[in-house]
């Protein structure tokens, strides 16, 4: 069977899977980190049942010789009628077994609900096909009475090792017909015991203590074969785990080369055109065209070094590199001189920036120009995400140990969906090539990481179309 046919629709399956993550947060039940563990599990049930049902109708052919062989052995030297009736109830539970597994092999996987209905609904039909096979067995040593019961105990041996070697990919189907068969196994020994109550040098005795030792090889046999397939499992998993990082790496790779390719064109663009006209005496005889031409490529120039600064940073956050110089710090001039900085910004922009509240003298452990870094780019983002004539608030409050930075906008807002996105590499809201703001989508990210280098946090509400607050705690000295 290919992976496609065993799993089902890729696309159908990831929708059904991504739609039972969604009911499952939405009504509370689980946490995002829960819901990836369901989808995990879901994933490798389905895998399972396959393999079991891919293995069942493998054998098909192999379980008739069995039945069939028991038939005409006990129609010869037994019973023709017992045989018969034997034989029949073994199809019957073939048949309903065949049912369940022609369902299964034409679902498409993708709901963990359905699967452990097809669970359940194996291992029901499981039972019922060993309880047969163990009547056969009974019946069998009932016509034999007191004594060696060699052919009912090589049945139930034989139908043991078959399940241990054929059933393991289901441990809930295997246990099933495990404890089925070793039940039966110690009633055709003991019940002989009971009527004949022989001396203890007596075969009967010897073909308990042999029944004792064969079902616990069985069992060791089932162990075995368990752990191997499950081992199988755990190496395909990490598999498909190192293949998922593969395929995300190359999405980073793709979102890299995507997002620097178009922040580096269009400042390039302007700094050589201005350049370009500069070289070529374009404004020579006009010095005021020529100093805007200038100030145009200096601004993207700025761009440009910020840019190479942010992957400057990255690159030293995710080789460990990064370095810092704390010291006890006053947080309100550090937030002031960050708005100072920002004034002129959102002053061009139309946006006022407004200082509500800071608190008393809060003090905390920090590398004053890395937070300073971070409030920077906090402020540059509600400035560039305000609508115009806008205004921006930032406050600063104590709270369990802690100071509270809030940087509040009344701007476009954060659209639901994008949480788990926000604090991403290369992360935007517009990605488009024509999109109306500029940045890299580096700066969220790279001052979540430094934030939790000092052991502080970096949070956000939002409303769509009202705006948003980002939230900066740091523990207090």
């Amino acid at each position: 069977m290919t992976d496609q046919a065993s799993s089902g629709n890729p696309l159908i399956r990831w929708k059904a899977i991504e739609a039972l993550k969604h009911g499952l947060r939405a009504s509370g039940i689980l946490s995002r980190r829960d819901t990836m563990s369901v989808a995990a599990e879901a994933q490798r049930l389905e895998r399972q049942l396959k393999d079991f049902v891919q293995g069942s109708r493998s054998l098909f052919w192999t379980r008739q010789g069995m039945y069939i062989g028991a038939g005409l052995l006990t129609a010869f030297y037994y019973d023709p009628f017992l045989a018969i009736f034997c034989v029949a109830l073994c199809q019957l539970t073939e048949f309903l077994d065949n049912l369940v597994s022609a369902h299964v092999i034409s679902w498409h996987g993708g709901s963990y609900r359905q699967a452990r209905k097809f669970q359940s609904h194996l291992t029901m039909t499981s039972t019922l096909s060993a309880i047969a096979v163990a009547l056969f067995a009974i019946l069998v040593s009932h016509l034999e009475g007191p004594g060696s019961h060699f052919t009912p105990l090589f049945f139930l041996f034989a139908a043991g090792l078959f399940a241990a070697m054929n059933n393991h990919q289901l441990p809930k189907v295997l246990l099933a017909r495990l404890v089925v068969y070793g039940f039966v196994f110690l009633y055709i020994p003991v019940r002989d015991l009971l009527v004949v109550r022989p001396p203890l040098d007596s075969e009967l005795w010897l073909q308990f203590a042999t029944v004792l030792f064969v079902l616990s090889f069985i069992v060791y046999c089932s162990m075995i074969f368990l752990k191997l397939y499950r081992e199988g499992l755990d190496n395909l998993d990490e598999i498909r785990l190192e293949r998922d990082r593969a395929r995300a790496a190359y999405e980073v790779k793709s979102q890299f080369v995507s997002v620097v390719s178009h922040e580096l064109r269009t400042p390039l663009h302007s700094i050589l055109g201005s350049l370009s006209m500069l070289s070529n005496g374009t404004f020579d005889n006009a010095p005021d065209r020529a100093a805007k031409v200038m100030t145009i490529a200096y601004k993207n120039s700025k761009r440009l070094s910020n840019l190479i600064n942010d992957l400057l940073d990255l690159q030293k956050i995710e080789s460990g590199q990064m370095e810092y110089d704390f010291s006890p710090t006053r947080l309100d001039a550090v937030l002031v001189e960050a708005v100072e900085s920002l004034g002129g910004f959102a002053a061009q922009s139309g946006i006022k920036l407004k200082v509500r509240e800071l608190g008393d003298d809060l003090v905390a452990l920090i590398d004053q120009d890395r937070i300073q870094q971070v409030l920077t780019n906090l402020l540059s983002n509600a400035v560039k995400f305000s609508k115009p004539d806008g205004k921006v608030e930032v406050s600063m409050a104590r709270g369990a140990g802690k100071a509270h930075i809030r940087v509040r906008d009344y701007g476009i807002g954060i659209p639901d969906g994008f949480r788990e996105k926000v604090f991403e590499k290369f992360a935007q809201i517009d990605s488009s090539d024509d999109r109306s703001y500029e940045g890299s989508g580096l700066g969220l990210s790279i001052a979540e990481q430094i934030v939790a280098a000092h052991g502080g946090t970096l949070d956000y509400e939002s409303e769509l179309g009202k705006g948003t607050t980002f939230t900066l705690s740091l523990p207090l000295c």
